[in-house]
């Protein structure tokens, strides 16, 4: 045990009334939800990267937390693993993810730093025997050391991309040995900063060859988890490969790779794509490539990606209704990609922020099952579509413009505008909140 969390309690649900900072008022684990416990609808996971590896910075200032794993060393990197099940079984979390950089010190040489890893990777798998936690999944940091500037996949020097891949491998090889349920891939600097000196094309074809790479390697090594890509459409390249879940899916039918590869979809990087979290996921449900979340926000009048924690429950009520109606998460699960402010210092935030957030998600989670399982809003869908359902309706998905040209001259066809009932269904959502 180390003394960072000393005083601070395990986590409970005490309902709505509590007036206990540290308990849950509306996750209530064990909570049947549409026929299963609420602990196996959001399956929540907390980010090692944001929780112990980020030291507080931001585009114009530097380092404000003074955290005492801090330090490349091996010393320090199993006191950061100390740290870390400590917050997970406070919280009840049972899952985490991680980068390879967030966990491992940078080694001199790529074996000296796989050689880290290889070592974590043990002293996390003791953890995770001692204490039931799993690995939700397992990813790459490609993008923070000055190699990645211009890209990982797509970089124009092939040193790169063959560095790139060997690391992908033993994280991939990690995240097997701890069980981890999915891999992830997230192209951070797999864009460009200006068209001047790029080649869309070459950049698209090393992408998708190390996408193909990746699936090969899951079948060889019987990795029986899921492949996820996460979308972000910017920031820090001036336009990513992966820009959104749509943008994803024709890349993914260019190279054939549709059935291999699912979405791990943030919320923030949504909102920076000029969409609504929802509508991410509903796309990814209609495509048949949803698979997880990453669950943050963004603070709307910045304008850029502040991986705040969520609070928000009218959108995640709705984010979750998409998770829902897609059958809800198989290897999939609700992650915390989320930092504390960088003036939040004691540890005290970091517990609080996990609490409000599993709180909030509890909380759109449960206005999401009511909404399904009431059916108000699919019976007001399907009604504004029943046309669609009729033989004249399917007949005009099957014939030709000469047709139905005919038709509508015998008929007289003269349709009048229907209204789409906007504001009637808002103040339907509105009830269950």
């Amino acid at each position: 045990m180390t003394d960072f969390f000393k005083g601070i309690p395990a986590i409970k649900y005490e309902g709505p009334a509590s007036d206990n900072d540290f308990a849950f008022r509306h996750y209530n684990p064990d909570e049947v939800v549409m026929g299963k416990p609420m602990k196996d609808h959001l399956r929540f996971a907390a980010a090692y990267w944001h929780s112990f590896a980020w030291p507080g910075g931001d585009p114009f200032g530097g380092q404000t937390f003074d955290r005492p794993w801090f330090g490349d060393s091996m010393d320090a990197a199993r006191m950061k693993a100390d740290v870390a099940f400590e917050m997970f079984q406070i919280l009840g979390v049972p899952y985490f993810c991680f980068h390879d950089a967030d966990v491992r010190p940078e080694g001199a040489t790529f074996a000296e730093s796989t050689a880290n890893l290889e070592a974590i990777v043990d002293y996390f798998a003791e953890k995770m025997d001692q204490t039931g936690i799993k690995l939700l999944w397992g990813t790459a940091n490609l993008f923070s050391h000055k190699r990645f500037m211009s890209g990982a996949a797509t970089n124009p020097d092939p040193d790169v991309f063959a560095y790139s891949a060997a690391t992908i491998k033993t994280c991939m090889d990690a995240t097997m040995k701890l069980g981890g349920e999915n891999y992830v891939l997230w192209g951070g600097r797999e864009g460009y900063e200006t068209l001047l000196n790029t080649d869309m094309g070459r950049e698209r074809q090393q992408a998708g060859a190390m996408l193909q790479m990746v699936v090969d390697y899951k079948h060889k090594m019987g990795f029986k988890g899921a492949i996820l890509i996460e979308p972000k459409p910017q920031e820090p390249t001036k336009h990513q490969y992966d820009y959104d879940v749509a943008t994803v899916y024709g890349f993914l039918k260019d190279f054939g790779l549709e059935d291999e590869v699912q979405m791990n979809i943030e919320q923030g990087h949504a909102i920076l794509a000029g969409h609504s979290f929802e509508h991410e996921l509903a796309m990814a449900r209609e495509l048949g490539i949803f698979g997880s979340i990453d669950m943050n926000r963004n603070d709307y009048q910045s304008g850029w990606d502040t991986d705040q924690f969520p609070n928000n429950v009218p959108e995640m009520a709705l984010a979750y209704y998409e998770v829902l109606r897609a059958g809800g998460f198989t290897t999939g699960g609700t992650n915390f990609d989320a930092k504390l402010r960088r003036q939040s210092l004691d540890a005290e935030d970091l517990i609080l922020a996990h609490v409000g957030g599993m709180d909030a998600c509890a909380s759109g989670l449960k206005a999401a099952a009511a909404m399904l399982r009431d059916g108000k809003l699919e019976a007001a869908r399907n009604d504004r579509y029943a046309g669609w359902d009729t033989a004249d309706g399917k007949a005009l998905l099957s014939t030709d413009l000469d047709s139905i040209m005919a038709k509508v001259l015998a008929d007289n066809t003269n349709p009048e505008p229907r209204s789409g009932r906007q504001e009637r269904l808002e103040n339907l959502v509105n009830r269950y909140l």
